[in-house]
């Protein structure tokens, strides 16, 4: 970008490039303490705002073809209810500039 421009965060994140594989490398252990939770923090610690607590069906939906692979989600659940590992080599995020 020229000048004084600046990218906003959803600009960047459409610089990135993921190849998703088909099983997920995110998981809630115990869907119960989801539905416990008073704060739902998860809805709001992701920058590729990948959970969203759905009150409906009272439980965690993941959209983990956004993950960017920083590792929020493994320390900011005060729980510690979601289990992260690396995504089946080949997949996950490939990032454009650095």
């Amino acid at each position: 970008m020229e000048g004084d421009e600046r990218m906003s965060v959803e600009d960047r994140l459409y610089t990135v490039r993921y190849r998703v594989d088909d099983k997920s490398h995110l998981q809630v252990r115990n869907p119960d303490v989801c539905a416990a939770c008073p704060t739902k923090a998860c809805e709001w610690f992701c920058p590729a705002d990948v959970y969203t607590w759905e009150p409906t069906d009272q439980r965690l939906l993941i959209a983990y073809e956004n993950c960017l692979e920083c590792g929020t989600c493994r320390i900011a659940c005060v729980e510690h209810n979601i289990e992260w590992v690396y995504p089946t080599g080949g997949y996950g995020i490939a990032y454009k500039f650095g």
